[in-house]
């Protein structure tokens, strides 16, 4: 458990070692004469005056913004320390640093299978900072390499788990294509519980990249070609539908011409070919009736 120490101010206990020096420098020159040492006592407190020099400014340390120091006392963890700037710390303790700044993690690419099996190419962008210099300094053995490896873990279950689109499985209710906002939640979710044991939290998270694999990409591609051909024709060949059925109902109703039903059919086939037909129509002139 983090436990946060108060520090001494830096400051004061560079006076104090300044000070001892002067005070032991005054001792040992009063103590000092032509004959040699006259005064023992001057010299002990000369040397003892040193000693506490040397305590004091040992334990000066500088701590920067955003910055921690991990304190041990002879194996046992003692606290950590959050302050910034000049502080004086025990000199018998033993001191690592960790930031608290937020860090990037520009995740590399990755190639796994979706929930259907397709092979895709996903990788992420994830923000992170250490809440806990506790866990992170001693609950894991690394915790830099340990987010890097448990976001890889994070990105690759996350993929397995949605496919890619709902070209695959139209029932689903969460792809990674379309999933957006969705897919952001499920994956700061999984980071903050994969990395909560090293004291660190996610502040955000994002799929940088996502793509089909080159080996099945062109495949993919031409269903979607096909897929989005087949639904402009629908439209088309609906819309066609609309407009031939307006047109024999408006020349029944204002009777601009009376047509049986062959001549119905030949005129709603080639109103379809005119409006469905990839090209414009080249129209063949009937300069006599209908039935010549």
């Amino acid at each position: 458990m983090e436990k946060i120490i108060k520090p001494i101010s830096g400051f004061a206990a560079l006076l104090g070692g300044l000070a001892c020096i002067a005070a032991a420098i005054a001792s040992l020159v009063g103590a000092i004469d032509r004959e040699g040492i006259s005064n023992p006592l001057l010299a002990v407190l000369a040397g003892i005056l040193f000693l506490a020099a040397i305590f004091l400014l040992k334990g000066i340390k500088v701590i920067n913004p955003n910055h921690s120091r991990v304190c041990v006392f002879f194996g046992k963890y003692a606290g950590t320390v959050k302050e910034n700037g000049l502080i004086w710390l025990n000199p018998f303790y033993t001191t690592f640093r960790i930031s608290l700044r937020a860090q990037n993690l520009n995740g590399q690419t990755l190639k796994v299978n979706d929930k259907m099996g397709n092979p895709i190419e996903i990788a992420s962008v994830i923000v992170w900072e250490v809440k806990d210099t506790y866990k992170a300094g001693f609950e894991v053995a690394d915790y830099q390499q340990y987010v890097q490896i448990q976001s890889e873990a994070a990105v690759r279950h996350l993929a397995t788990t949605c496919p890619y689109d709902r070209m695959e499985d139209e029932n689903a209710e969460v792809t990674l294509r379309d999933g957006a906002d969705k897919v952001v939640e499920m994956l700061e979710l999984e980071l903050n519980e994969r990395l909560a044991p090293a004291g660190i939290v996610v502040r955000e998270a994002r799929i940088s990249h996502l793509a089909y694999a080159p080996e099945i990409a062109g495949a993919m591609l031409q269903r979607q070609q096909a897929t989005a051909i087949v639904a402009a024709r629908f439209k088309i060949v609906e819309g066609a539908v609309g407009m031939v059925e307006l047109a024999l109902e408006e020349l029944s109703k204002k009777q601009i011409v009376n047509l049986d039903e062959e001549r119905k059919a030949a005129m709603v086939s080639n109103l379809m070919v005119v409006l469905c037909g990839e090209k414009a129509a080249t129209p063949v002139l009937n300069t006599g009736t209908l039935y010549n």
